[in-house]
């Protein structure tokens, strides 16, 4: 006879854990490249954006010297 107990016992399916594990994986592994990736846009966002700063004062530089020699200021 069987008792009630051994009823309650889910199965256990050996494919299914390591469905889950590799799922949590690639789970974990998708969070951190977007972390990563995330991180580098910021440091590209700022780098483009001392890039355009610089340049600005550069032509901003040029441009007040050749109104200074052409017109004697």
């Amino acid at each position: 006879m069987r008792s009630e107990a051994g009823d309650d016992v889910p199965p256990f399916d050996p494919l299914a854990v390591d469905r889950a594990y590799l799922q949590e994986r690639a789970r974990r592994r998708a969070r951190l490249e977007r972390s990563r990736a995330r991180r580098r846009a910021g440091l590209r966002f700022w780098l483009v954006l001392v890039c355009l700063v610089a340049v600005s004062l550069l032509l901003t530089v040029t441009i007040w010297r050749e109104i200074e020699r052409l017109f004697g200021l």
